[in-house]
């Protein structure tokens, strides 16, 4: 075995007198900018990097659907749901997992509906449905604090992970089977919600 090698340590001398650095300045800047004030190719950007900001600070979220993110799939809530969820659990639970381990969904209890986070461009394939319906652009979704796993409001009865969302097939036919109703669709499109949380 061969002894490590002690890196070499500079001598210093403990009694030399070092330079004023003379004084500092800095800009004052009040932490934000005026949308007006960002470039026309940097304020989607922008706007994205306020939001993880805001989730940071344990707050609500809005983020577009669609794009390169992901869109939803909203269901009612109630046992036939969370018998889906289940079901998903099983499909995307690795071997070394255990416990939850589908994609995002977020749990409404004020409505009663599930919000499942699904791959992106999903609503431009959906075909209608009898007990959900898909939303992608031009809608938000109001995302719950990370630190949100249980009621009162909106919280997440799965966590977003960064390695899955819920895979569009295989939840259009458990929707098939579980039968989750009513279907909150009529009161999304009644209403013309741009976020929903």
């Amino acid at each position: 075995m061969s002894a490590a090698r002690e890196p070499h340590r500079r001598q210093v001398d403990p009694a030399r007198v070092l330079p004023d650095a003379g004084p500092v300045g800095f800009l004052e800047s009040s932490g934000t900018v005026a949308p007006g004030q960002v470039a026309i190719d940097m304020g989607d950007l922008a706007g994205r990097v306020r939001a993880l900001r805001a989730l940071q600070r344990q707050s609500v979220l809005t983020l577009p659907l669609g794009g390169r993110f992901f869109d939803v799939v909203l269901t009612a809530g109630g046992s036939q749901a969370h018998a889906a969820v289940a079901v998903i659990d099983g499909i995307q639970r690795s071997r070394s997992e255990q416990g939850a381990a589908c994609g995002p969904v977020i749990e409404g209890p004020h409505r009663s509906w599930l919000i499942w986070l699904v791959p992106p461009g999903t609503s431009d394939q959906w075909q209608p449905h009898r007990y959900a319906t898909c939303l992608g652009r031009p809608h938000s979704l109001a995302l719950p604090a990370v630190t949100a796993t249980k009621p009162p409001g909106p919280y997440w009865l799965r966590p977003f992970r960064g390695d899955r969302l819920v895979p569009a097939t295989a939840l259009r036919g458990l929707l098939d089977q579980c039968r989750p109703g009513p279907a909150p669709y009529e009161a999304v499109l009644s209403s013309m919600l741009t976020t929903i949380s």
